[in-house]
Formats: structure tokens, sequence, C-alpha cells
């Protein structure tokens, strides 16, 4: 039975100060939601569209309750907890599942990991203050030569207490992450895994790049050499209705940015580690 390509999910964004990420992406005119706490020791903040979000995350105060990596065993928070180790930025995509469980036994069978799904819990706050059980699977995927980027799916088990339309009402008007770039030295080496991960085929650029298309938006990867690591996620391009609007207010809040003919893009040493672009609404 075939698939329509996945949907993304969220971007998982790793800082170290989680307060300063927030006001940043405030100033970028992003509703910033309150801080949650995860049992195994990471703390985050949600910036919430239609069917995605970005996720802002950081190591808690109880840092010391982070498992290490076993066999078969994907450690969320040592993941993080290693990133960070060595810079803030871009650290994992997670792409929407059906069925997290069925996705990570297809992932074995596949070649593309053989880690249990991670299922977890916790209670999410709606708009008007009440409570809401929210509940989770991901199922890891990791692609060729274990680079310091993270991808998953995730399948939401309360989708009706997590997405809301209030806590996508932001002051840019952003409606949706309509594309992911990523770096590698060698694009061709992750084609195979990347078109697996998102169920969709890969198109080559004339640049040796590749292009995804995912439903409603679109994985890129671009050859650069040299680069950090061989698969480096590097940036997010997030739709919004008025340009100018959104230039007025970078400058408003003194954040740095280039214009081009297609977008407003602010450079990753300026937004922790994450290359940002807007681009005008479809």
């Amino acid at each position: 039975m075939s698939h329509p390509p996945r949907r993304i999910d969220h971007a998982v964004f790793a800082v170290h100060d989680l307060e300063a990420a927030a006001l940043f992406y405030r100033r970028l005119g992003f509703q910033v939601r309150a801080r949650n706490r995860h049992p195994w020791g990471t703390e985050n903040r949600l910036i919430q569209f239609g069917t995605s979000f970005i996720e802002l995350i950081t190591m808690g105060p109880e840092a010391e309750a982070i498992s290490d990596f076993e066999p078969g065993r994907f450690s969320f928070g040592g993941f993080v907890r290693d990133y960070l180790s060595r810079r803030e930025g871009f650290a994992m995509l997670a792409l929407q599942s059906e069925d997290a469980k069925a996705d990570a036994a297809a992932f074995a069978r596949e070649g593309l990991g053989a880690c249990e799904p991670f299922s977890f819990e916790r209670t999410g706050h709606r708009p008007d203050g009440s409570e809401a059980p929210l509940a989770f699977t991901l199922a890891f995927a990791q692609p060729p030569g274990a680079p310091p980027a993270g991808f998953f799916t995730c399948q939401h088990h309360f989708p009706q207490n997590f997405w809301n339309p209030l806590l996508q009402r932001h002051e840019n008007g952003a409606s949706a992450i309509a594309e992911v770039g990523l770096l590698a030295a060698h694009p061709q080496r992750y084609q195979d895994f990347l078109c697996a991960l998102s169920r969709s085929c890969a198109e080559r650029s004339d640049r040796g790049g590749l292009s995804i298309r995912l439903r409603d938006a679109r994985l890129t990867v671009a050859s650069v050499e040299p680069v950090e690591a061989d698969l480096q996620l590097h940036s997010v391009t997030i739709r919004v209705p008025d340009l100018l609007a959104q230039a007025d207010r970078l400058e408003k809040g003194r954040v740095a940015f280039a214009a081009t003919r297609t977008g407003l893009g602010i450079p990753a040493e300026s937004a922790f580690g994450v290359a940002i672009r807007f681009a005008p609404r479809r």
C-alpha cells in the first residue's frame, strides 16, 4: 500500500538559554508558549503553526537524570546534551507519523535504525489555562555515517489536545514551515535515507544538491564543502503574509537580516545557530 509523502511535524532547535531564545523569537513576531519540563532532563518551549511547530529545547536542572545511549534504545535527552556540548542549532527533524511503532519496525527492516519506539506523556495547557493530556510515540531513524543530526517520526495520540488555532496566531502572520534546509559534503550519500524517511523521491539540482517534496513543504540538501559534519540540519523557511511588514518588524527588533528577491534571511550566527528565512505566503 503506497503512502503520501510525510508532513513536517516539528523542528528541534537546541539552545543553551531557553528564555533568551524565546525572547528572540518573540522579536521575530512569534507566539512562544510556556516552558515545559520533560522527565528525562530537558525543557522546551513551542511555537505552533497549523500542522507543524518549532521546539526550542535546552537542558533542565535535572540533567543528571538523562540516560546514556544503549543498544536498541535512543536517548532523546542524551542526544540534546551531546549536541549542546558541541554547538547550538538545528539538532533534530521530526516528520509526522500515523503509526510510529510501525515506522520503527519498517526502519529496522530497511536498515535505517534498530531503536525501539519511544513513548511519553505529559500534561498540556490550553490557552484558557485548563489542562489536557498529551501523548506521543517517536520512531528514530539513523542516517549513514551517524552524523550529529537527529531524525524521527512523531505520532500524536491526542492531536485534538495539541493543535489549537489560538496557539497559531502570530504577530507576523506565520502559517507554516515551508522548507527545511540541510548541508552535506556529499548529498547523494543521504538520498536513499531521506527518501525512505519522507516517503518521497528526490530530484537532483545542477549544483549537486537534492530537493525532496513533502506534503505542504520541501527538504533541500545543498552541496557544501567543507561542512562541520557530513550532514547538518541548517535552516527553516517560514511563510508570512507580508514581507515588508516583517522586514520592518526585524529592523525595529534590531535583528540582523538580508533581503533578497525571494525573501528575508537571518544568518545562523544571529539566531542561535539556525538560519531562518521568511518567504511570502502563497
